[in-house]
């Protein structure tokens, strides 16, 4: 009888065991075929046994999930009408799939920021409003803020903004807050990049050149601070004159006392009226104090130094905006702060120690490199006063373009190349090849170019 028991067993495991390697054996020929006919972009070929995969090999791999979303893609692309949306909702319908078999490889708030963007994308077929589409942003947001890291989504989920409360859905109050959330999510991902950047710009400073995947790594860092870069102007394009002193003045006015014992909202209303430059109203100075009082740190400081500065009293402003710097330890942040003050002292006049300061951001974040356009047009303005002649004044533009290049400006390269001395004129003055050295605040010189 015992015999009997264990041969039954054994024969039922190897036939469970036969139907699990059939099965396994199954699930990967069909993940070879559709995977064959995605990198091949036959997508319409592709689509059949990947329906399969999601249907009987679910968990099998993420290479389902991955090819599924570029198939998808295309069938939505070549669909029209109701077939469209169909496509539309599997692929959301997919992503979820995704997110119970590979949870740990399917970010929330990325993957919820996907959704919302592809229905944004396709508002009109799926007939959905503004506030529908803000709720599909800000549902992801909320959920999985870290994760939420695309710089056209986090743009797309502004503009909604804007227009609710451009349609009298939104109070001014909640679109000034979904500014700073996305102005701050911005710099958490500027910050982010810009510190993995540094390191491999600080290597091959050093002299040692970088990896084949360190220099791919570099590439892709480098493009994503441009697209923040390029959305960080969109944001604040599309707030423009709704966040003006006349708004915002009888706002913070209002709350000020419910508000006077909250850092945060003290930092984003002292940092929205400095921006907008509503400084000069008695408001500021209570809320500068008011937040220096309850949280000193490198933000109230250098509040402080404005007040000191609309005082007219320069030199006790920058004793605050050297105070500012000592307490802000983070080096992103204080690269940030003295390209701030650099570009206060520019507009003082104070060029010299304006470009030690703009220097000084350099140091502290190499990744970012509009100090030095800021540098090169400074130069540039200063061309007609530095010099002892025509010819040694416009020399000035050649330092200007070297500074532009460096920032990686070609369009300001070539404008400041075209400012200098020509060809003929070097020819003439015969001095190509040698040293003019450039007086006044300047203080550099610069090498004729061989004609």
């Amino acid at each position: 009888m015992k015999t009997n028991i264990t041969l039954l067993i054994t024969v039922l495991f190897l036939g469970l065991n036969l139907s699990f390697g059939q099965s396994q054996e199954e699930c990967l020929t069909k993940l070879s075929i559709m995977s064959e006919y995605a990198k091949a972009k036959d997508y319409e070929a592709a689509y059949k046994p990947f329906m399969e995969l999601r249907e009987k090999c679910p968990k099998y791999n993420k290479a389902i999930y991955v090819y599924g979303e570029k198939i998808l893609e295309h069938k939505i692309e070549k669909s029209t009408g109701g077939e469209k949306v169909a496509f539309i909702n599997d692929l959301i319908k997919m992503w979820d799939e995704r997110a119970v078999h590979f949870a740990s490889k399917t970010p929330k708030g990325e993957y919820d920021a996907n959704k919302a963007q592809l229905k944004y994308d396709n508002k009109k077929e799926l007939g959905l409003n503004d506030a529908q589409l803000y709720q599909a942003f800000d549902g992801a947001f909320n959920g999985d803020r870290d994760t939420f890291k695309n710089p056209k989504s986090l743009y797309i989920y502004f503009k909604l903004m804007v227009k609710l409360y451009d349609g009298g859905q939104k109070t001014a109050q909640q679109l000034f807050d979904k500014y700073d959330d996305i102005v701050e999510k911005i710099e958490e991902e500027v910050k982010e990049n810009s510190e993995k950047l540094n390191v491999l710009l600080t290597k091959e400073e050093s002299g040692t050149a970088l990896t084949k995947k360190e220099g791919k790594y570099k590439k892709y860092y480098t493009q994503v601070l441009a697209a923040f870069d390029k959305i960080s102007g969109s944001v604040d394009t599309e707030l423009g004159d709704r966040a003006n002193c006349t708004n915002l003045i009888p706002l913070y006015q209002k709350d000020f006392e419910e508000n006077k014992g909250n850092a945060l909202w003290l930092q984003r209303a002292a940092s929205k009226m400095s921006d907008k430059d509503c400084t000069g109203d008695p408001l500021f100075f209570k809320l500068v104090n008011a937040y220096h009082k309850l949280s000193p740190s490198a933000s109230s400081a250098y509040y402080l130094g404005i007040l000191k500065d609309k005082e007219g009293k320069s030199n006790e402003a920058l004793k605050y905006y050297e105070q500012s710097l000592t307490l802000q330890t983070d080096n992103f942040k204080k690269a940030r702060l003295y390209k701030r003050i650099a570009n206060k002292l520019k507009k003082k006049g104070s060029l010299s120690k304006a470009r030690s300061y703009f220097q000084k951001a350099l140091e502290f974040n190499p990744s970012d490199k509009s100090p030095h356009s800021f540098i090169a047009a400074m130069y540039a303005s200063s061309a007609k006063n530095c010099g002892d002649s025509n010819f040694n004044k416009r020399a000035v533009y050649w330092l200007a373009a070297k500074e532009a290049a460096k920032a990686g400006n070609s369009k300001a390269v070539a404008r400041y190349n075209a400012l200098a001395p020509t060809t003929s004129e070097i020819f003439t003055e015969g001095n190509a090849g040698t040293t003019i050295t450039i007086g006044c605040w300047i203080g550099r010189s610069v090498t004729v170019p061989k004609v």
